[in-house]
């Protein structure tokens, strides 16, 4: 039983007070585990890529190059983790073996791997550690495909792949998200070193049974690929999920590296079968791993806000790689990058004009016509606004006592119990008149619209179409 419904904004609960208690809709449609839940809490996470091909300039080794060639000269996990930390990210996924085979721990089942550098050191255990200084999740991306291994496309390596896998989980946890992708998956790759060798990757690597042995370890880790099953790729690496983004998915046809389907992940589904919200992977640089040459080609700070408007602003989380260089460290210019870009985020967010807004409804659950706002100091985010459950579409107008220059507006589902909205619409009024100033289709978790700056003395936010009752948790205005 929840006493009254409410619509979160920001620190300040603005409640429509109920003359009586009211029970709350039904869950409607596929739903997000505690899990995935936690995911989209997180919003930012860093990418870490870092092997041999740091050293040789390339971006997919062959798998026959020398473990010599591995020697960072000042090496420093908490010099990478302090940053993303500053940068406001929340966890990490290192690149623990790309596609050239070479592992970034001592691995017992390999001779290619740090243990045979000069370097020496376990950078996985390193960085994990270094994760639970600073208080970021740690998770690994362990490349399915291998140019080094002689026995790639072989049942024997499968096992091989599962004995890594096994052994990650068991010296280096808790890890919250494994990442895979389909390289080799598909009759367009080769493996090997540098002869072909094809392999099917639909049924090849028997996924089902290589996540059943994970999920013994870490029963609610977070799985990435193309198909899920804990989240899936976006489509794309430019950083952009789909204007419409519908966290659910059917992913009965789909897996690892399945070719044509990158609308389709980019979108989502509205009628998906599954829960399996899309995460949204790109580079700070042209390149996946440092390259000397791509000093000068870091993204802009602003140009870094843009991705965050495309991807958590549209109900993703955002996967940014950062390349640590040569030494070992995160280069100054990326470092830089960074710290601009949360001084932005910072400023842009800094002030919610929700908070001391006058906010009224068309309807609210329980057959009221209208309520007036209380503000109230509860910070429940189990709380939200909502309607009866007929009721599709339905009214929030936020007035302020002076005119106030609005540039975004941030909307929130209350995902826990479905993603429901289809069509929604922001107007700004200027003396009487109402204009639009933005409009929408999905929500999900989090949606930030961008509107032109205007001064104004009320925005009305109108839910035009939901496949329920909406159930809007919160409402910010920048």
């Amino acid at each position: 039983m929840i006493p009254r419904i409410t619509l979160l904004a920001a620190l300040s609960l603005l409640a429509f007070s109920c003359n009586k208690q009211v029970e709350p809709p039904a869950a409607f449609g596929p739903l997000p585990s505690a899990a995935q839940l936690a995911w989209h809490e997180m919003e930012m996470n860093a990418f870490v890529h870092f092997t041999t091909n740091t050293f040789t300039g390339k971006e997919w080794g062959y798998g026959d190059e020398d473990t010599a060639i591995f020697n960072p000269t000042a090496f420093d996990a908490d010099q990478w983790i302090s940053t993303f930390k500053d940068a406001g990210f929340k966890g990490v996924i290192l690149t623990c073996k790309h596609h050239d085979g070479f592992c970034l721990w001592p691995s017992a089942f390999t001779e290619h791997s740090v243990k045979n550098s000069p370097f020496k050191k376990d950078v996985v255990k390193e960085v994990s550690e270094a994760c639970k200084r600073h208080g970021l999740k740690f998770g690994i991306y362990v490349s399915p495909w291998d140019r080094n291994h002689p026995q790639y496309g072989s049942p024997e390596y499968i096992q091989y792949y599962r004995n890594q896998l096994d052994e990650l989980f068991t010296n280096y946890g808790p890890i919250f998200e494994m990442w895979f992708d389909g390289a080799n998956g598909g009759d367009g790759f080769y493996g090997g070193k540098r002869e072909a060798r094809k392999i099917n990757g639909a049924t090849y690597y028997d996924w089902p049974t290589t996540l059943d042995l994970v999920r013994k370890h870490n029963p609610d880790v977070i799985f990435f690929s193309d198909a899920g099953p804990g989240v899936r790729w976006v489509g794309n690496e430019r950083g952009t999920a789909g204007e419409t983004n519908w966290n659910t998915i059917t992913p009965d046809t789909l897996f690892a590296g399945k070719g044509g389907i990158e609308n389709l992940l980019n979108t989502g589904s509205e009628n998906g079968t599954r829960w399996i919200p899309a995460e949204v992977d790109v580079s700070i640089r042209p390149g996946w791993f440092y390259h000397a040459k791509e000093d000068s080609l870091v993204k802009s700070p602003e140009k870094l806000f843009q991705i965050y408007l495309t991807s958590v602003g549209r109900g993703s989380t955002l996967l940014l790689n950062i390349p640590p260089d040569r030494r070992g460290l995160i280069h100054q210019n990326d470092v830089a990058a960074l710290k601009a870009l949360r001084a932005l985020l910072d400023e842009t967010f800094k002030t919610n004009l929700a908070e001391k807004a006058n906010v009224s409804a068309s309807l609210v659950r329980g057959d009221a016509k209208q309520y007036a706002a209380n503000n109230v100091s509860d910070k429940n985010p189990e709380t939200y606004w909502t309607l009866n459950d007929n009721d599709t579409s339905g009214t929030l107008e936020f007035t302020f006592d002076k005119p106030q220059l609005v540039k975004y507006v941030l909307l929130q589902e209350y995902i826990k119990l479905g993603q429901r909205v289809k069509s929604f619409v922001i107007e700004a009024k200027a003396g009487d008149t109402w204009n639009v100033i933005g409009e929408g289709t999905t929500i999900g978790y989090k949606r930030i619209v961008k509107v032109e700056p205007i001064e104004t003395t009320a925005v009305r936010i109108t839910i035009r179409d939901a496949k329920a009752c909406p159930v809007i948790s919160n409402i910010e205005l920048y």
